[in-house]
């Protein structure tokens, strides 16, 4: 075993031993950590329904501090729950819906 996976010696199913990648598991539960937040739930949704904002319009319009908004949408970014698009010195953030129903068949999948 080192710090990025474990090999079971028990062999799998197939008969192959069994390796689990534990650094790209650690990566998905950040993905899902990052949708799993009420404050990141509410900037998805207010994004959604008006189909793409500043970072200006939505900490005014869910009354918090900037940085809070900015370190929020970065953690939604940085998991590809939101896009963004330059258009001059204003950055707009659009909610990815691809992205979103992604996690939601790989939840589906987990628990079935």
């Amino acid at each position: 075993m080192n710090n990025y996976s474990l090999t079971l010696t028990t062999p799998a199913e197939n008969g192959s031993t069994l390796t689990i990648d534990l650094l790209n598991i650690k990566k998905a539960a950040l993905i899902l950590r990052a949708v799993n937040h009420k404050l990141r739930q509410q900037i998805i949704k207010l994004i959604d329904e008006h189909q793409k904002m500043t970072v200006t319009e939505i900490y005014v319009k869910l009354r918090l501090e900037q940085s809070v908004a900015s370190q929020h949408l970065a953690i939604l970014r940085k998991a590809g729950f939101v896009k963004t698009l330059r258009d001059g010195k204003f950055i707009f953030y659009s909610v990815n819906t691809t992205r979103l129903q992604e996690i939601n068949h790989f939840v589906d999948d987990l628990l079935n």
